[in-house]
Order: C-alpha cells, then structure tokens, then sequence
C-alpha cells in the first residue's frame, strides 16, 4: 500500500456535454409486447427517464455532496482504490467499514453517514458512534480498474483489512450488502485478529432443511431465491461469463447503461411496482451516472466473473447480525445461516425495505447497526 492521497471528484464539462449528445441521439427498439415490465423497462419508461437525464438531470449538486466529505485514494496491491473517510467528533468512536455492491455505489450512504457519525444529532447515543470508512469496490467509481485476474471477494477482503490497517484502526467491524455482503464475510473469515464482528443486510444460503420441514418464513425465501435463478439473474450470467462483450455495448450507450440497472432499482427495492416509490429520480440517476461517467460497465461486471465459482466459503467466527428486508433478492433464516456463521448475535427482521436498504430506509438501516454492533462491544 502507498500512501493516502486526498482525492476530490471533478467531472469535466466535456462529459457531461458527450453523455447528453448521445441520450439524445439514442435509437430505441420497437416497444414491449407486454403491459409490465416482464420483458424489461417499459420504453414509455426509458424514454421519460433518458429524457429526463439528458435536459433536467444535473450532476454537479450531487458532485459537491460527495466532495463535502473527506475522499482519498491509496494503491493496494497495484489498484487505486477510492474510500470516503468520515472521523466522528465522539472519543471512542467504533471504525466501521461500509462496502457497496452491483449496481450500487458509495452514494448508497449518503443519507447514513451523519447518523452514524454523529448520533446523538440523529437520535442515537454516544457510544453508537462510527468512524466511517465506505471504499468503491475495485472496478467500480473513481477505484482503478483491476489489469490482471484474481480480483474476487477474498482479495477484496484482504484489501480492506489491509486499508483499515493503514488508516491506524487495530479493531474494527464491517457491513456490507450484495458484494458487501460476500466482501464483509470474507473479512470475517480472513481477518478475526482485528475485525470484531460484521454485519449483513443480503445473505443467499442454501436451503439446509428439506421443504416439509421448512418453516413459512423459508417457504418464502426458497420461493423468492427460485423466482430470482428462473426471471431475474440473467444479468448476473452474462457478468459472470462475457463480462467484456456486454460491456461495449454499456459503455458506448448511457441508454443502455441506465435501463441495465434502473431495472434491479424496480425488481429489488420496496417501491410497490415503480422504482420512484422508493428512490428518487435524480437519486438514482445519480448513481447511474457514476458508471456511466467512470466508464465503469465492463470493470464492474468483472466481479461477478472473478467471483463466481471461484470463491470460498470458509466458516466465520467473529459475531455476526443479519438484518432480513423483505424485498430483497433473498434472505436467509438463522439456521441456514449458521452452516457458515458460527457467531450470530443478531437476527433483525424489518417490515419495509429491500435490496438497497441504506438508499431505500436509513434509518431502519442505522437502527439495525446501532443495534447489532452495540452487542458486539
């Protein structure tokens, strides 16, 4: 690791200006054949919202919110990786590491980090304070692009521990959903010296039980992990097989890129069958804009392929919490969960919320931290 730069996010007019010219010059296919979004983005849908980034949309307010935090980069292992590194002004302040996922991005905090910081201005109490450090996975954001393979959630972890070494942090916890949640629980696995406990909000584990043994609760989440491998993971297969191929066409068309996620935005948050039930156009235009203006397609599909089939399951012994959002992918039970975890010291169920739980529901999010990792002090 080389030392720590300070890195502020400056976007040059020209790509604002190149990415406006090509949503309007898009050509669009002929509309769907359905009266849902089935076969995908309904073109009345698209077109509103490319329309919508190309006139209305404007990146800098959410530029200058990223910037208002302190940002840095440092090179692990040969990659840059971006971080955001927010201090709390409370004394014993307990180091947290935030990790993203696909489609999402460090922006996916934004409306947690004061909380967490600074609690007692959010309802919290002292001695739920967070030093908060939240990095762009490799590949993703303003994080280099990873030249060679090897790149997977093990490595990942290892480079996070590696990260909060660096910044002088002996005893931490981590939290993560989505490739979070694989990048969390190999730190975990990989590094109980130093991280004191982690924290879940997406876990896929394999059924344990046989189905009439089965309680209602993972009745649903077997039905949900099916509807998910039978209509919603064919992104997932061409990110973990052609990574390269489906990134020329994302990269050379913002369309693209933003119907490529604006659908896990409808199928995978509590939004009641429009994603502006739960999300904010220009939040999430926001974060769309951060692949598209990063040029992050191809890298970012390159976890999957990195990290499919290839990664491990070691056994995790630090204490673990879980939090079950009912519209995510997913979820898990406890005794599912406890094949790999040996440690679960929180089982946290919320009534709303989904895949993006920090984005969708801060506060049941930061309620959930606060209490999983006051049980782990």
């Amino acid at each position: 690791m080389t030392a720590i730069r300070p890195f502020r996010i400056d976007v040059p007019e020209a790509d604002l200006e190149d990415l406006r010219r090509r949503l309007r010059a898009t050509r669009w296919p002929e509309k769907e054949v359905v009266e849902d979004w089935s076969q995908g983005v309904p073109l009345s849908y698209a077109q509103e919202l490319c329309a919508y980034w190309a006139e209305e949309f404007d990146w800098r307010p959410w530029e200058a919110k990223l910037n208002a935090w302190p940002q840095f980069l440092t090179d692990i292992d040969g990659v840059d990786i971006h971080f955001l590194h927010v201090c709390s002004a409370h004394e014993n302040a307990t180091p947290l590491i935030l990790t993203h996922g696909w489609p999402g991005s460090v922006l996916e905090f934004h409306k947690v980090i004061d909380a967490l910081v600074n609690p007692t201005a959010h309802g919290g109490k002292v001695e739920d304070a967070f030093h908060v450090v939240i990095p762009s996975l490799p590949g993703y954001g303003w994080s280099g692009k990873p030249t060679g393979t090897g790149w997977g959630v093990e490595k990942i972890g290892d480079a996070w521990a590696a990260l909060m070494a660096c910044l002088g942090y002996d005893r931490y916890v981590a939290q993560g959903g989505d490739w979070g949640s694989a990048v969390t629980g190999c730190i975990g696995a990989q590094d109980p010296e130093h991280c004191a406990g982690i924290h879940l909000n997406m876990l896929m584990m394999r059924p344990t039980t046989p189905p009439d043994e089965m309680t209602e609760s993972e009745q649903t989440a077997a039905k949900k992990l099916k509807y998910y491998n039978d209509w919603d993971s064919g992104y997932s297969k061409e990110q973990s097989t052609r990574p390269q191929t489906m990134g020329y066409g994302l990269a050379d068309s913002p369309s693209g890129q933003c119907t490529w996620i604006i659908e896990k935005f409808w199928a995978w948050t509590d939004c009641d069958g429009h994603p502006e039930n739960a999300l904010s156009r220009d939040e999430m235009l926001a974060n769309i804009s951060i692949y598209w203006l990063t040029n992050a397609a191809a890298s970012s599909g390159r976890l999957y392929w990195q990290s499919f089939r290839r990664s491990k399951q070691d056994p995790v012994t630090v204490p673990m919490g879980y939090t079950i959002f009912p519209h995510d992918i997913s979820y898990s039970s406890c005794r599912w969960a406890e094949a790999r975890f040996k440690n679960i010291v929180h089982w946290g169920e919320q009534d709303k919320g989904g895949h993006f739980a920090a984005f969708e529901v801060p506060e049941a999010f930061v309620e959930e931290l606060r209490t999983c990792f006051g049980k782990m002090r």
